[in-house]
């Protein structure tokens, strides 16, 4: 869900509490749509996120250090030119809105003490990071917002910063009374469900918080206004009384939900969410920048690598594409090879009855000896051929199909051996983390031929990279190293270079994923090793959401790559298989960073 008023509101008293006197040492802008500030204050360093990524606006600390571009861009210029060295005041958040501004203390160009201020503005599609003087001025935006684009509110360097205007019809549900909703609800004549008529009188609340205070009040979230009772009316002023103090004192746990089935996360909230009545797993987090990092930090690196990954993904893409559709025309042509003794049987036939065929017959009658009861048939000839000559032609098409049953076949063989490694880097682009897993992958690509220097040497600013493997690392829970790669390069060095013989290795059957690698440093490994190892690999494939995922397991000593074969390709012959159902939190846990 996006960041809800409510939610920011805890989260910019949570900031405020930590930051406020701090220092803006650094500016940086990894992405288009997201700026990191590095600040230092009594409590140590840290460093802020601010983005306003689509879907996924927030603002929250964050432990991981983000790849700064070589190149900034111009607005992170601006930032550094006017935030950087600056003393953070406050953090505010005007009226319940989805908006948060820092105040800063600074220095004009003339050495002058300032004020400016950074207005954070989490809206969603309309989300925007501005930079204000001390008169409310823009300096400059990340986004600006030209005439044409808003005939209401422009956002341009120069210009006064206006407030975004106010929903119409909506109110600030922090003003109003419990027992004045309660007469409002009372009062309505709306068919629609509670939750959506509060969606529809108030603004700073998420649907999800509208669903909770519905079902706290009634015990269905989707129950007609106008059809609650006078005890629903009563329970509902002291559910909303209890919200919205709740809420004035800043008060809010932060609350994450997760599904049960596969652990993977859903909602979030800055209220105990009780709805779901057990069908969701309910985790309390130490603090909101922890709920929001669960929640939006790996999709949100996902979405990065898919973006830098592009290019990539777009020849990957079409290269498959293009394959399958070659292997299906192949497929066909190979199918239409199987009747070729049909065209031999015509041709023996015409030679065995050359002594009563004549030139110019559009058709010979002959006796077919090679069915039962040698029935009379008749065989389309080639009136501009002799009857040899037509037998000839028959010949010559069974000995073509002939061939190229067995090119076709050998093609075929090739075609879905490529198909099959297509698959397998498309898999390691979802695997990517960094610039330089990406690095590699197109190394990878270029070493086999998918994509040419010439494309490689049109990427802006490209440096080529070193491969070297840099795998993920996990620890079993009872002390065992085990590392999965990233991409097929990886794989080869992983399986091939890096492990010892008698280390156990992993990977899905006949699913494309990781090598994954048990160290055993010479001792047995335990069962528990074993599993988790497998569930490794099996969350590393494209089964990972999968349930009783088949992984095949063997001695590092039996993996054997054929002369020729591209990388990550190997074969193994002495093996067994283990059925596991990986579990992302789990894994997780046992993640080295």
């Amino acid at each position: 869900m996006p960041l809800d008023a409510v939610c920011l509101q805890a989260v910019v008293h949570e900031l405020n509490g930590k930051i406020a006197g701090g220092r803006i040492e650094k500016v940086y802008q990894p992405e288009r749509d997201e700026i990191v500030l590095s600040i230092r204050g009594i409590q140590g360093a840290r460093r802020l996120l601010i983005s306003t990524a689509s879907g996924a606006s927030r603002m929250h600390f964050i432990d991981n250090t983000r790849e700064n571009p070589a190149a900034p861009p111009m607005f992170c210029m601006l930032l550094r030119k006017h935030v950087q060295g600056a003393k953070i005041a406050s953090i505010t958040q005007p009226a319940l809105e989805r908006i948060a501004v820092i105040e800063l203390d600074t220095n004009d160009e003339m050495g002058v003490a300032s004020k400016k201020y950074l207005v954070c503005e989490l809206m969603g599609n309309f989300s925007n990071i501005i930079l204000n003087d001390s008169d409310g001025r823009i300096i400059d935006a990340l986004r600006r917002v030209e005439g044409d684009m808003s005939g209401k509110r422009k956002i341009l360097p120069g210009l006064f910063y206006h407030m975004p205007p106010v929903q119409e019809n909506k109110r600030n549900p922090l003003e109003v009374s419990g027992s004045g909703l309660a007469a409002a609800a009372a009062g309505a004549e709306d068919a629609k469900g509670l939750d959506k008529w509060l969606l529809g009188c108030f603004y700073g609340l998420s649907p999800l918080l509208c669903r909770e205070i519905a079902y706290r009040a009634t015990g269905d979230a989707s129950k007609s206004v106008n059809t609650l009772t006078k005890q629903d009316l009563e329970t509902l002023s002291a559910v909303f009384t209890e919200f919205t103090q709740q809420v004035q004192a800043c008060a809010g746990t932060p609350c994450l939900l997760s599904r049960l089935e596969d652990q993977t996360v859903f909602d979030f909230s800055s209220v105990e969410i009780r709805q779901y009545e057990g069908m969701m797993l309910r985790s309390a987090l130490p603090s909101f920048s922890d709920l929001l990092s669960a929640f939006y930090e790996k999709k949100g690196r996902a979405e990065r690598m898919r973006r830098r990954a592009q290019d990539m993904l777009r020849i990957i893409t079409n290269a498959r594409d293009r394959l399958a559709r070659k292997l299906a025309l192949q497929e066909q042509e190979l199918a239409q090879t199987q009747n070729r003794d049909t065209y031999k049987r015509m041709g023996d036939l015409i030679t065995a009855n050359l002594y009563q065929l004549e030139k110019g017959a559009r058709t010979a009658k002959v006796v077919d000896y090679y069915a039962e009861g040698c029935p009379e048939i008749e065989i389309q000839m080639d009136i501009r051929l002799t009857p040899q000559q037509n037998a000839q032609r028959y010949f010559k098409r069974y000995n073509k199909a002939k061939t190229a049953e067995s090119m076709l076949t050998e093609q075929i063989k090739i075609g879905n051996a490529d198909l099959q490694y297509l698959e397998s880097v498309l898999e390691a682009i979802g695997e990517a983390e960094s610039e330089q897993d990406l690095a590699q992958l197109r190394e990878e690509l270029l070493q086999t031929g998918f994509l040419s220097a010439k494309q490689k040497r049109g990427r802006k600013n490209h440096k080529p990279a070193p491969v070297k493997a840099i795998p993920f690392h996990y620890r079993t829970s009872d002390g065992f190293d085990v590392f999965a790669g990233k991409n097929n390069l990886q794989n080869d060095i992983l399986t091939l270079k890096t492990a010892y013989k008698n280390d156990i290795w992993f990977h899905t059957q006949k699913i494309h994923g990781s090598h994954v690698i048990l160290v055993t440093d010479g001792k047995e490994p335990t069962d528990t090793a074993m599993t988790e190892a497998a569930c490794i690999a099996a969350y590393h494939s494209k089964a990972r959401n999968s349930a009783m995922v088949p992984v095949d397991y063997s001695e590092v000593r039996n993996i054997k790559k054929p002369a020729g074969a591209k990388p990550g390709m190997v074969i193994y012959h002495v093996y067994k298989t283990a059925y596991v159902t990986p579990v992302e939190a789990e894994i997780e846990k046992l993640r080295q960073k």
